[in-house]
Parts: structure tokens; C-alpha cells; sequence
């Protein structure tokens, strides 16, 4: 009964509050000056944020592992590494430490959606080049990362969501928010070591028993040590939903983009 209530309220709390960040990034469209964030120069087309030279020069220069972002040769799901475990996929177009990063980190920490259109442009540039080479299947759902109620009220949007919401419209993939819950109010996962992630996130979400689909993408701004999206992940592998990941940015371990 409590998962149930916090629910209902969670999904009412957080329709109102999207409902004012659309409009928040209506306005921010129309009022965004022509200019690149990162070199100031002018941006075709105008309000894009950032333009297209630096935004490739932040993006992947080389194929890179899907399971644990190592360069490789030539574009495979998995290096030799993780071809025994098969990690979860995580797709993204750049690395959260080559360019792009500050820009992502924006969003979540500023509520600055100036560089959204582009990052989100890359990432379904990536999408579909990975699905045509095979790599990877379409999903039937789009899934953003909940927030607890607390974190959702106090900033006033999800930034998941947010993301989500734009991929959707672009790729006419509908979103589920009803089946994934978080219902505990966890602390940050920024500083935690590997061992205090998992720690802080055990138990922290729940999986409605009527969840009806067996492919979804997982949606978040930045994957990092990967922690909460193996820990939601495994609720929708235990009934045999398969899971790939969807983010604007990847923090790989150091060294393997080397």
C-alpha cells in the first residue's frame, strides 16, 4: 500500500512539475542566443547550443566497448574483456571527460538546458548508427531514472525525464514512468567509493509486478561507476526484460580511452 501511494503521488508531483519545466525550455529555446557555449562562435541552427565543431570534437574519435567503454579497433558490442560477462550496454557519444562534460553536468546541477538539443542530437546519431550495424535492438520503451519524491520537489525537475522526453518526441519511442519507483530517499552517490554506492542503493527502487514490456532503454544524463543503472537493471533482468542504457555522456574508468 505504501509503494502504491507513493506512486500516485510521485506520478501526480512529477507530471506538475514537467508540465513547468517544458515551458521553463520553451522559453529558454526562443530566448538562447546564436552562439556556441564552448567557443562563442554562431550556431546554425540558431538556439542549438553548441555548434557543430566542437560538438564533434567532444564526441567519440574511435569505436569504443559497449560494456565498459575501452577503445577498440573496430566497433563491436563488447571488447575481449567483456565478452564473457556481457556487461550492460551503455550507449552514449561521448565521454564525460573529453569536451562535453561541463555541458551535461549543467543540466542536472544548473537546470541549464542550453547544450540539450545537441547532446541529444549526438546520442540519437549514435543510436541508430549502432542499430543499423546491428549492434544493438530498438527498445520498446523509454525509462528515465526516478527520483525520490524529496530530491524531485527539492529540484524541481528530473533531469532523466527531461532527456527522455526529447529522445521520445525524436525517435517516437513512448516513455514509462509508472512501473519503475524509487522509493527510498537515498543521500548522493557523489564521493561514495564502488562499495558505499552499492550499499546506498540496495533496496532503493521497485518494479511494478504488472510491467508489460521485454525491452527498454534506461535513461540518464551521465553513467559513471555504472552503479545505479546495474541496481535497476537487475530488477528488470529477474523477469527477463532486456536492459540497455541511454546517457548523454559516459565517465569510463581512467585509462581506457588511452
Amino acid at each position: 500500500m505504501k509503494i502504491a501511494k507513493l506512486t500516485r503521488l510521485k506520478h501526480y508531483g512529477e507530471k506538475n512539475l514537467q508540465r513547468g519545466v517544458v515551458c521553463v525550455k520553451q522559453w529558454l529555446a526562443a530566448s538562447l542566443p546564436n552562439r556556441c557555449l564552448m567557443c562563442h562562435q554562431s550556431v546554425i541552427p540558431p538556439g542549438s547550443g553548441i555548434c557543430f565543431t566542437c560538438l564533434h570534437s567532444g564526441l567519440y574519435q574511435q569505436p569504443v566497448c559497449l560494456g565498459c567503454g575501452r577503445s577498440l579497433q573496430f566497433q563491436s558490442r563488447y571488447c575481449g574483456a567483456c565478452l564473457s560477462s556481457e556487461p550492460l550496454l551503455v550507449i552514449s557519444p561521448c565521454s564525460y571527460h573529453q569536451g562535453l562534460g561541463p555541458w551535461v553536468g549543467l543540466i542536472k546541477y544548473r537546470a541549464q538546458f542550453a547544450g540539450l538539443d545537441a547532446l541529444s542530437t549526438a546520442l540519437i546519431m549514435r543510436i541508430n548508427k549502432l542499430e543499423m550495424a546491428g549492434l544493438i535492438e530498438r527498445p520498446q520503451v523509454l525509462v528515465p531514472v526516478p527520483l525520490h519524491e524529496k530530491r524531485l520537489k527539492a529540484r524541481g525537475f528530473n533531469q532523466a525525464w527531461i532527456i527522455a522526453d526529447v529522445l521520445s518526441k525524436r525517435l517516437n519511442i513512448p516513455i514509462e514512468t509508472h512501473g519503475l519507483v524509487r522509493s527510498l530517499d537515498t543521500q548522493s552517490q557523489a564521493g561514495l567509493t564502488g562499495k558505499q554506492r552499492r550499499k546506498n542503493l540496495k533496496n532503493a527502487f521497485h518494479l511494478h509486478d504488472d510491467f508489460p514490456y521485454q525491452r527498454i532503454a534506461l535513461i540518464d544524463d551521465v553513467v559513471t561507476t555504472g552503479t545505479t543503472a546495474k541496481e535497476i537493471a537487475s530488477l528488470f533482468e529477474r523477469r527477463h526484460i532486456h536492459v540497455q542504457v541511454w546517457c548523454l555522456a559516459r565517465a569510463e574508468a581512467p585509462g581506457l580511452l588511452d
